[in-house]
C-alpha cells in the first residue's frame, strides 16, 4: 500500500492539531485537496501544504516525519494506519475508533484518551494520563490496546472502563486510579497511591510495588487461570506481555480499594 506521507518544511514555533489528517478523511482525495485541509497552528489556521511536504495521494496508510508539537494525531480515526517516525505531541489517538497508530519516538500527555478501539504502539515514552478522560469528564478509555515499550507518566488509567495498557517499563503514580474496569499491566516499577479509588479492574504487575494502600486486603497467594488466556490474547501483538502467558500464573491478589467499590484487584506475580 502506498503511504501518504507528511514532512515538516520547517520547525514548528507553535503547536499544531493535525486531527484533520487522518484516513477517514483523505483516502480518496486528491494531493491539492489534502493540501488545502486547514489545521489550527497556535491562534489561527493555515493550509497543510503551508506546514507539510506531501508526498503520495489518498490512503488508509499515513506517514508523519514526526515532532513533539505534533497534537491530536489520529484523533477519531476508525480505519487504516498512521505511523510517526519520531515523536508526537498529546492527545495523542484521542477518541480513536479503530486502526492502528504506531510512534517510534515518545509521545506527551493524554495519549489513548478517551479510546474506543484500536491499537496504538509506543516505542518510546508516554506522558501522564494514558488511557484517561478530558478534564472534567468520567469516562476513559472504554476499548482498544495500548502498548508502551517505555516508561509512562501519572495517572495511567484514570477512569479506565475497558480495554487493555501494557506498560514495559516503569509507571508513575496514580496507576489505575478511579478504574471502572479493563486491564492494566506493567513490567517495571509503579510509583505512589496505586490503585487510587480504584472500583473494579485488573491491575497486574511482574514486579511487588514498594508500597500497597491499606485500603486493599491482601486475599493471598493464588494460581489464576484467566491470566494465562488473557496473556494469550496479546499474541499477535509486538509487546513481551504475549510471552509470558507460559510462565505467568501464580499471583498474589490485593482487593479494593475499599474506599471506592472495592471490587477491583491488584495482583503481583509470584
Amino acid at each position: 500500500m502506498t503511504a501518504l506521507t507528511f514532512t515538516l518544511k520547517a520547525e514548528l514555533k507553535q503547536r499544531v492539531d493535525v486531527s484533520p489528517l487522518i484516513p477517514d478523511r483523505l483516502a480518496d482525495r486528491a494531493s491539492d485537496e489534502i493540501g488545502a485541509e486547514l489545521l489550527q497552528y497556535g491562534n489561527r489556521q493555515v493550509r497543510a501544504d503551508e506546514l507539510f511536504s506531501i508526498e503520495g495521494q489518498g490512503s488508509d496508510r499515513l506517514v508523519f516525519r514526526g515532532n513533539g508539537k505534533l497534537d491530536y494525531v489520529g484523533r477519531g480515526m476508525s480505519r487504516g494506519e498512521i505511523l510517526i517516525e519520531g515523536d508526537a505531541g498529546s492527545y495523542l489517538g484521542m477518541q480513536l475508533r479503530g486502526g492502528r497508530i504506531e510512534v517510534s519516538g515518545s509521545v506527551d500527555a493524554y495519549a489513548a484518551c478517551e479510546m474506543k478501539n484500536g491499537e496504538i504502539l509506543i516505542r518510546g515514552n508516554a506522558g501522564d494520563f494514558v488511557g484517561a478522560c478530558l478534564p472534567g469528564n468520567k469516562k476513559g478509555m472504554a476499548g482498544g490496546v495500548v502498548i508502551i515499550k517505555g516508561n509512562a507518566g501519572d495517572r495511567v488509567g484514570d477512569h479506565l472502563r475497558r480495554g487493555a495498557i501494557l506498560i514495559e517499563g516503569d509507571a508513575g503514580s496514580y496507576l489505575g486510579s478511579r478504574m471502572t474496569a479493563g486491564t492494566i499491566a506493567v513490567l517495571g516499577k509503579v510509583g505512589d497511591h496505586l490503585g487510587y479509588a480504584m472500583n473494579r479492574g485488573t491491575v497486574l504487575l511482574a514486579q511487588m510495588p514498594g508500597f500497597v494502600p491499606s485500603t486493599f486486603n491482601d486475599c493471598g497467594t493464588h494460581t489464576l487461570g484467566f491470566i494465562p488466556l488473557l496473556l494469550k490474547g496479546f499474541e499477535g501483538l509486538d509487546t513481551r506481555f504475549s510471552e509470558m502467558s507460559d510462565t505467568l500464573k501464580r499471583v498474589r491478589r490485593y482487593a479494593g480499594d475499599m474506599c471506592g467499590l472495592g471490587k477491583g484487584e491488584i495482583l503481583v506475580a509470584v
